[in-house]
């Protein structure tokens, strides 16, 4: 390979190199180490650099009184995937959330299917993060989390 091939090759490794200040980490990362923390200005910069909708979306389903879900209190009963096996991810999955919600359009669906839904997410996802959806829609605040470190860090989120 030409000097110039080596160089490019050089650039493009550079260039794509993603270091950690960079990463979008996990939900279930993001709340170990949030709850870590030991003050509430520590726990609120955490949230906020690891801002995304799922995280939100966990947050405001298991504190928010307004939201409820269409599902019978306690834990469903599933198959947790391995954490090295897990072929989808809360960042991406958290958009089915919607089916779950009253008043949502998942009202229309017959309850086998919204079930489905629920299974397929939690058998998909990372292990941890299926403990805080089942957490959320059983309305269990998180440890070392409190309802006023999330309305610092995400001012309107909850709606009660």
């Amino acid at each position: 390979m030409n000097l110039l091939g080596v160089r490019y090759m050089q650039n493009i490794f550079e260039i794509n190199r993603v270091n950690e200040d960079n990463m979008v980490r996990p939900v279930y990362e993001v709340i170990r180490r949030t709850k870590n923390r030991r003050n509430k200005e520590d726990k609120v910069k955490e949230l906020q650099e690891n801002e995304s909708w799922a995280l939100k979306d966990i947050l405001r389903g298991a504190y928010d009184s307004t939201v409820e879900f269409n599902f019978p209190e306690g834990d469903p009963p599933y198959t947790p995937n391995q954490e090295h096996n897990a072929p989808a991810n809360l960042l991406r999955e958290h958009k089915r959330f919607i089916n779950f919600v009253v008043g949502g359009p998942g009202d229309d669906l017959p309850t086998y299917k919204r079930e489905r839904i629920l299974f397929e997410i939690l058998e998909g996802i990372h292990p941890d993060d299926a403990k805080l959806v089942v957490a959320m829609i059983n309305k269990k605040k998180l440890d070392g989390i409190s309802r006023p470190v999330i309305e610092e860090a995400f001012p309107g989120l909850l709606q009660d």
